[in-house]
């Protein structure tokens, strides 16, 4: 009869259909106030809210769990078996969200906080070094987490949330990201020393129909730059090898397993010659993307803004090449 009397007019436990969570979560603080203080009015002192309000609380969580947690002894309150096992796990919830909001606040702090940045591979050996180290002589202490991968790829970490910013080409054309050219870099054909065309210094892409190539698998940017470009030279590349790094296919080309049409190395690679390609539009413009409507965090804004201070100078220049007569580029 006791256990009836207690169980009257309390309402059943919630149905696994019913979002518990959204009801719980706003009363865990108080639950464990009061457990820790064995106190209504010490701890609704201490958490600084109404004594009437926290009672409300610990009875409506009581109430939809279906549970008691509390043993009253006037004013005091003691926790039942049931109080003990709930409260270690709610002490848990309580520590992961407390650390969780201290992350999200040091990520945002002006002076020391983080920026995640992804760029192309063939940025990673010398342009984001250099962009990194001159944006640090002026912030110090900002943190970076580095992704390096393909184009398609970082927008998708972008749209997720796993990236502030990017550095991809070519630029994105969707309605959910923003992108702001920075630079344009021209793409070389890459043969081996002793290829036919190696005396030459520039070739036309439309003279290498009959050529093997080596190139980046189909999703990154510069596969779909070539593969545009033989297209406008009315042929269909023939493909021998299809890699992830521009670096691995020169080593390929030097081995003399085809040729490739790749971005200027960082330092000259033995074995290939790299000539310029002419007509056409063989370049590729490089820029920064971002989700459209997010919100920047104080250093995000601040990387973000030095990135677009860097339009036209993003990128090494390249020493103009003289022009060959049209006798040498015709043999």
């Amino acid at each position: 009869m006791e256990h009836e009397r207690r169980s009257h007019g309390r309402t059943p436990p919630m149905s696994d259909g019913e979002d518990i969570v959204s009801l719980l979560v706003p009363r865990l603080a108080h639950f464990a106030a009061v457990a820790r203080a064995e106190h209504v009015t010490r701890a609704a002192q201490e958490s600084q809210v109404p004594q009437s309000t926290l009672s409300r609380a610990l009875a409506r969580l009581e109430r939809d769990l279906g549970v008691g947690l509390f043993a009253r002894h006037g004013r005091t309150v003691s926790l039942t078996p049931a109080g003990r096992t709930f409260l270690a796990a709610v002490e848990r919830a309580l520590a992961e969200v407390e650390r969780a909001a201290e992350s999200v606040r040091a990520d945002a702090d002006p002076a020391s906080g983080k920026v995640a940045f992804g760029f192309l591979h063939t940025l990673g050996v010398e342009t984001v070094p250099g962009l990194l180290s001159a944006f640090r002589a002026r912030h110090p202490r900002i943190r970076f987490s580095l992704v390096q991968n393909y184009g398609e790829a970082m927008l998708e970490r972008l749209r997720a949330g796993e990236l502030d910013l990017c550095l991809t080409s070519p630029l994105p054309d969707a309605p959910d990201l923003v992108a702001r050219r920075l630079d344009e870099q021209r793409l070389r054909l890459v043969v081996p020393g002793d290829h036919r065309l190696a005396a030459r210094k520039r070739v036309r892409i439309a003279e290498c129909a009959d050529e093997t190539f080596v190139t980046l698998e189909p999703g990154y940017g510069l596969r779909r730059i070539f593969d545009d470009l033989c297209t406008e030279a009315g042929f269909k590349p023939r493909v021998a090898f299809e890699g992830e790094e521009a670096e691995t296919l020169r080593g390929l080309v030097a081995a003399g397993l085809g040729v490739a049409l790749l971005p200027p190395p960082t330092v000259p690679r033995p074995g290939v010659v790299e000539l310029t390609v002419a007509g056409g539009r063989a370049v590729r413009e490089i820029g920064v993307a971002w989700l459209d409507g997010h919100p920047d965090t104080p250093p995000v804004a601040a990387f973000k803004e030095f990135l677009l201070s860097r339009r036209g100078r993003l990128l090494p220049k390249e020493p103009k090449e003289p022009e060959e007569p049209e006798s040498a580029q015709a043999s």
